[in-house]
């Protein structure tokens, strides 16, 4: 009890310096509220340059993100700043999507046989070159003359030909032949060969490609064989490329069976 005495009579001596004790503990509670606005202030900040952070690298690794002159930005809109990788990626897919121009197009050529040309006489088995049809064909920067393709651009080329033999009974309108007697055709030798001129060789020709097959064929029906064959090959600038076949008066005279091309596939 004396020291609850005494510490009564210490407060009726001092009640000024007591209630001035208390007041300075009102403050704490009333300042404590003022620091959660800067502190969610402060964690907004964070997250948005975290955000922006992140975008400025997903946009520097996808390219769209260049690099500025510092000293000539401000003059420049940021708009155009902005927009001028992409508008410049859209250019350059039109420019890769670009068709080609006849000038661009890679060296080509595709030529049917020419229909009405004197070949080998019948039963003559001996292998000659066959002549094609330009008016009928095409050719892009290749040359053509007496049944040869020349080379005008030296690269790798793919190489095709493709050769239809025929023969039936023939019954002449003259009477004069009735008597002439039919060709066996019962082992017949037909075969094709693709010959290259190297102009590096001194255009000395070469067998590049042979295929074909000994028919054993009817003389009193129609007999049809086909011969096609087609690779790649380096060819230089002056080369010839030409086809010849054995028993060439057999060959069918249409050129959706008998033709010859090349084309260009790279350097």
């Amino acid at each position: 009890m004396a020291a609850t005495h005494s510490e009564y009579r210490g407060y009726l001596r001092n009640p000024v310096e007591m209630e001035a004790g208390q007041h300075r503990f009102h403050p704490v509670q009333h300042s404590e509220p003022t620091y959660r606005p800067l502190l969610f202030g402060t964690l907004a900040v964070m997250g948005l340059l975290q955000v922006a952070s992140s975008v400025a690298i997903l946009l520097h690794l996808t390219g769209y993100l260049q690099e500025v002159d510092l000293s000539t930005a401000p003059h420049r809109p940021i708009e155009e700043v902005q927009t001028e990788p992409v508008l410049n990626a859209l250019r350059d897919t039109r420019k890769k999507g670009r068709c080609k121009t006849p000038k661009e197009s890679l060296p080509s050529a595709h030529l049917p046989i020419r229909a009405h040309q004197e070949y080998s006489k019948k039963g003559e088995p001996k292998a000659i070159t066959i002549d094609w049809d330009e008016e009928h064909g095409y050719r892009q920067r290749m040359g053509y003359q007496k049944g040869k393709l020349l080379v005008m651009e030296s690269g790798f080329y793919y190489i095709y030909a493709k050769t239809c033999f025929r023969y039936y009974k023939y019954i002449p309108e003259d009477s004069s032949q009735t008597g002439v007697p039919p060709v066996d055709v019962s082992n017949t030798q037909l075969i094709q060969y693709v010959y290259h001129e190297s102009i590096k060789q001194n255009s000395k020709a070469a067998v590049l490609m042979k295929t074909g097959s000994t028919m054993r064929w009817n003389n009193t029906s129609y007999n049809m064989y086909c011969a096609q064959q087609g690779r790649g090959v380096r060819l230089d600038e002056g080369d010839t490329l030409f086809v010849n076949v054995s028993n060439a008066w057999m060959l069918d005279p249409e050129g959706e069976g008998t033709y010859f091309g090349a084309i260009k596939l790279g350097n």
